[in-house]
């Protein structure tokens, strides 16, 4: 397991260089991994906008960043992703500005189609869903936690509207993307902070 995890934080890029990664590919008609259709160019373009408009707007919280200051050894966070992902456009940009409150987080973001072996370690109900964060002791390589592909109020509309429509359809996507809006990246930054709370003591 620690090979695949250390092979993954070898081949990662930043969040920079993902960003880039994701212009290069849109302007060529296309989005990351195997699987290319218009649908998910349409897709694509929208999380371009999305992550645009969140790295400008997001803000760590006051008890967030109080606890991100707090810590004292080095972790590496290791995000398995894709460009027509949309919950990684929403998660990601949050993720970043968790990373850069601290000079003890490395953040590193791999390509889910191109790393199936480290996917495979981190499957959701048996699905290689993403985007998936592990949090790993950059030192001993030890995985201290995951998080992911959504926060938990987002996990449970998409359960309730497909126990009720059968279907996740455009308005189940739709009504996730206000789940989002409204929620300010709150419960995904108090969600990854739970992984660290044995860390700060």
């Amino acid at each position: 397991m620690k090979d695949i995890i250390k092979l993954a934080i070898e081949k990662g890029i930043s969040y920079e260089a993902y960003r880039n990664l994701m212009q290069k590919l849109l302007s060529e008609g296309k989005v990351s991994g195997v699987t290319q259709s218009e649908e998910l160019h349409h897709y694509g373009t929208l999380n371009e906008a999305r992550m645009h408009r969140l790295d400008k707007t997001m803000v760590i919280t006051t008890d967030v960043l109080e606890k991100i200051n707090h810590l004292n050894k080095p972790y590496t966070w290791l995000v398995i992703a894709e460009t027509w992902c949309g919950d990684a456009a929403q998660i990601l940009p949050v993720i970043n500005k968790m990373a850069l409150a601290s000079n003890n987080i490395d953040l590193k973001i791999v390509l889910r189609d191109e790393n199936d072996a480290l996917m495979n370690l981190f499957l959701t109900n048996g699905t290689k869903s993403i985007p998936k964060l592990i949090i790993i002791d950059s030192e001993t390589l030890d995985v201290l936690g995951d998080f992911g592909p959504r926060p938990n109020g987002a996990k449970q509309l998409i359960l309730d509207y497909k126990a009720t429509h059968g279907v996740v359809d455009e308005t189940a996507k739709v009504e996730l993307q206000k789940w989002y809006l409204q929620d300010k990246g709150v419960s995904i930054q108090n969600e990854i902070m739970t992984v660290f709370e044995k860390e700060l003591v």
